[in-house]
């Protein structure tokens, strides 16, 4: 049996950096052997450092509970050990690219969940099914850094991967036009409900720069790689407004879309049904079998009760039908701390390991 590759958590406190905790935990390919986090929480033990604020349903896996938690900012000691990192840190954006670009050029690749390096030309952003051709500019990446075995890659928005899968599966048609409201959770912004009171019972029609963020990422998920750079497409047009809603996880997506071929319904469903992307092809560990589910029924996907489908790691739709504007209309829905954060990282890691991207140091 091939040894698990050894990992670190730089942010492992945080909301995020509990969710890789957990779906790391028996994981066959990866074991969990550093965290690290501020230096208030170094010295402790991780069971220690998450007394009182850990938000998971789930307890705190035996295995790293007597983990010592490092300080994230003494990167060759937590890298020296590790074959790569994940990285969720709370901290200011050029904080974030210096850290984690000091992490890469140590030889260890970063896996993060940050936004920080999302728009950095040479640094991949990826959803495994609809981009995995990106991971070919960490090789520029890595002659910018100086390193031969180094180099960051990102996941995107957890919000756009409510809808960018069910609109990349008609990418044949070409959609031309699309307008998009997310009705987001409150986890996105690493709260429940017992942190954020305010949110019981209400609806707050603003999240700070998610829109630009919705309207932005799927163009460069959708880009082409040239000259060793990423560079984004052009369409389609995409229009949103994002809303934050009263439910724990999930991100809800309705979206309108006009195409310069428009395809029937039965098309439409056609692809979503047979939709496969390399993580598929390869049978990684975390992928979805099926990666997009419609529902038929009139009043699904539900966040509550469809978030989890396939682990929290596949995608759901429902509701299409035509449009008296666009030409089709449909509601998409993600898990947005599984699919669209700790868990769409983890399944860019097994890409990365099975593609040789990662081995062992």
């Amino acid at each position: 049996m091939t040894a698990k590759l050894k990992v670190g958590i730089v942010g492992g406190t945080g909301m995020v950096g509990q969710r890789f905790v957990q779906l790391l935990d028996q994981h066959p390919w990866f074991e969990v052997t550093a965290i690290a986090a501020s230096a208030s929480s170094a010295g402790k033990t991780y069971e220690q450092s998450v007394q009182g604020r850990w938000k998971l349903s789930t307890p705190i896996p035996d295995n790293v509970k007597n983990i010592v938690v490092q300080d994230a900012s003494k990167v060759e000691e937590v890298a020296g050990p590790v074959d790569f990192i994940f990285c969720a840190v709370d901290m200011k954006k050029d904080e974030i690219k210096a850290l984690e670009e000091a992490y890469a050029k140590t030889g260890t690749p970063v896996v993060s969940n940050n936004s920080a390096h999302r728009w950095t030309p040479d640094v991949p952003m990826v959803i495994p099914e609809i981009n995995p051709r990106h991971l070919e500019v960490i090789e520029a990446q890595r002659k910018r850094l100086g390193t031969s075995k180094g180099f960051i890659a990102v996941k995107p928005n957890c919000s756009i991967q409510s809808y960018v899968p069910a609109l990349h599966a008609l990418a044949d048609f070409k959609p031309t036009t699309v307008v998009a409201s997310t009705y987001q959770a409150i986890s996105g912004a690493g709260k429940n409900f017992t942190d954020w009171p305010d949110m019981l019972d209400n609806v707050i029609p603003y999240i700070g720069g998610e829109e630009e963020k919705s309207e932005q990422e799927p163009l460069r998920i959708w880009g082409s790689v040239e000259g060793g750079e990423i560079v984004k497409a052009s369409a389609p047009h995409i229009t949103t407004q994002c809303i934050r809603v009263p439910v724990t996880d999930g991100h809800l997506a309705t979206v309108f879309v006009s195409f310069e071929n428009k395809p029937s319904k039965e098309q439409i469903l056609e692809r979503w049904a047979q939709f496969k992307g390399r993580p598929q092809e390869l049978g990684l560990p975390s992928a979805p079998k099926q990666f997009i589910t419609y529902f038929e029924e009139e009043n699904r996907p539900q966040t509550k009760l469809d978030r989890d489908i396939e682990g929290g790691m596949g995608v759901s739709a429902g509701r299409l039908r035509e449009d008296s504007l666009y030409d089709y209309k449909f509601v998409g829905l993600s898990h947005n701390t599984l699919r669209g954060a700790a868990g769409g990282a983890v399944l860019i890691a097994e890409l990365l390991k099975a593609e040789g991207y990662i081995q062992a140091k």
